[in-house]
């Protein structure tokens, strides 16, 4: 597994990140239905086994569930650790956001202890959502990183209003970017990518499978009924159908490099050089063992135009249909 160096920091991480999410289990909004914590625990260890030095979790995956999870998973073993705050619950399980510097404390030390570490790597801000105390959250992360509890500071979900990373850089540096990014949310190819490249600025992408429609296996029969994919517009029809298509016509460039579908969308992600790593969720063992193939090769410029036509094909389709058009594409 090949690793790149994120932004200005000293971490080189591999090309292919855990993503904990999933392993949070269900039982809150943003939850993807029960979870075997023990298949998770088996993911995890045999991601580290097949080179993925790094995993990315945060305190409202699980409503801190993921990192618990994460820190048995990871009790004396070497890996890197990338968590966030911002995003807090209540006795009745609803969230909100807060940045206040007092919170962002508090929820340092929590993760500390759920992780079971002496030092977060990365410590993002999750979103955005209290934006007036963007400053006040980011220095606090600082005052953090100066008591030796932080290693580097990134944000999360920035992109979509650039104000908030201006803003943000004023304070002092960020390390990197997550955002989502996939053949299907392609967002950051436009401000985002130019300013991290002028900043030098790592990128973190999330969802690079779009949440399991670019694995090739994605059946809706199969998903909870508590998981959130369930109320977002590309698991609706008309454009589950229209998307299920478009993975369809992906399977015979994916066979040209004797790849799968999940394989050649991590490869297309990892094309761009703006890219750190790509956050592969994984909730048992075979899992990553097919999703860390998509690391270490390249697509051919002809079959990256022909994918262009395929995903402009898709969109017209939509777009006839009536069906949901993200903002983020």
């Amino acid at each position: 597994m090949h690793t790149r160096k994120l932004g200005n920091t000293d971490l080189c991480l591999s090309e292919i990140g855990f993503g904990a999410w999933a392993v949070g289990g269900g039982g809150y909004a943003f939850g993807w239905g029960a979870q075997d914590d023990n298949e998770s625990i088996a993911a995890i260890h045999r991601a580290l086994e097949l080179g993925v030095n790094w995993i990315d979790t945060a305190p409202v995956y699980g409503l801190g569930h993921s990192e618990e999870v994460v820190g048995k998973a990871i009790a004396g073993k070497k890996v890197i650790i990338a968590t966030k705050c911002s995003i807090v619950w209540d006795e009745n399980r609803q969230t909100s956001n807060n940045l206040r510097a007092e919170s962002v404390k508090h929820e340092c030390e929590a993760s500390l202890k759920r992780l079971k570490i002496e030092r977060i790597d990365l410590y993002q801000i999750h979103w955005p959502g209290d934006s007036e105390r963007i400053e006040e959250g980011w220095r606090a992360i600082g005052e953090l990183i100066a008591e030796g509890k932080i290693r580097y500071a990134g944000v999360s979900n920035f992109q979509y209003d650039m104000s908030h990373m201006y803003r943000t850089q004023a304070v002092r540096p960020m390390a990197s970017l997550q955002a989502a990014y996939s053949m299907l949310r392609r967002y950051p190819e436009g401000a985002p990518f130019d300013y991290l490249r002028k900043e030098k600025i790592g990128f973190l992408a999330y969802s690079p499978m779009q949440a399991g429609i670019l694995t090739g296996k994605f059946n809706m029969t199969r998903v909870a009924k508590d998981d959130w994919r369930r109320t977002t517009g590309e698991y609706k029809e008309p454009n589950l159908s229209i998307n299920l298509d478009f993975v369809e016509a992906l399977r015979p460039i994916a066979g040209k490099y004797d790849k799968t579908v999940a394989q050649l969308a991590l490869a297309w992600v990892l094309r761009r050089p703006e890219v750190t790593s790509a956050i592969v969720g994984a909730r048992r063992p075979s899992q990553i063992e097919e999703t860390v193939g998509g690391a270490g090769w390249t697509i051919s410029q002809q079959d990256l135009d022909h994918i262009d036509e395929l995903l402009a094909e898709r969109r017209r389709r939509v777009a006839a249909t009536g069906g949901y058009i993200s903002p983020n594409e």
